[in-house]
């Protein structure tokens, strides 16, 4: 079964691995960031070894985003960057090829486990199963 792994983030967070600390996030060293990146590319080799490495991919910062809505009219709404009340946005993501739900939870696991600076935020690791089946068990009933 596949499953999406979904680390989350923040603006603040990028601003720190940038080298601009705030009180959310500790600035990281060079060194931290070395670390960081050599945990998840070892993750990346080791799933890719296995074969249950399907797809991953590091996201920009927040403020770098766009949102996209309609109006009432159907007329778009465009806005950059996060709305202010925006907390904890999406990362990166990695889709898995697993046999079970148990093996990608050993995987969230290990993502987990990345090292970080001291005083960073501990977001979870979050794990949703794809529907493969093209939402013909919708909400786990069937849709008409």
């Amino acid at each position: 079964m596949k499953y999406l792994v979904m680390v989350q983030g923040a603006q603040a967070d990028y601003d720190a691995m940038n080298g601009k600390p705030s009180a959310h996030s500790p600035s990281w060293s060079e060194q931290e960031l070395r670390a960081m990146f050599a945990h998840m590319n070892a993750i990346n080799d080791d799933l890719a070894e296995s074969g249950e490495y399907v797809d991953a991919q590091g996201l920009v910062e927040p403020a770098r985003t766009r949102f996209v809505t309609v109006d009432a009219e159907g007329r778009p709404v465009v806005t950059d960057g996060p709305y202010g009340e925006t907390k904890e946005v999406l990362a990166g993501y990695w889709v898995l090829d697993c046999a079970s739900l148990d093996r990608v939870t050993e995987i969230a696991v290990r993502v987990a486990r990345c090292p970080v600076p001291a005083g960073s935020p501990v977001f979870p690791v979050v794990i949703r199963p794809i529907d493969e089946a093209g939402g013909s068990d919708f909400a786990g009933g069937k849709t008409a």
